[in-house]
């Protein structure tokens, strides 16, 4: 019994060691989209999109918005 509660604590420890990892990666922006809209206005304030767009590819699009 004593193997299988170790087991069960490992594999505990790694799920909310991955859990840790994708919660400022992934839900964080989810929780949160307006402090993220606001730091890439500022991030890409200044950028002309079709200046560096290769040819032949779609333009940036809102990460945020609906499909």
């Amino acid at each position: 019994m004593a193997g299988l509660s170790r087991t069960l604590g490992i594999f505990g420890a790694f799920v909310a060691v991955v859990g840790a990892a994708f919660y400022p990666i992934y839900f964080r922006p989810l929780l949160l989209p307006e402090e993220y809209k606001k730091e890439q206005s500022i991030n890409r304030a200044g950028i002309v999109q079709e200046d560096i767009q290769p040819a032949g590819l779609k333009v940036w699009s809102n990460p945020f918005g609906r499909k």
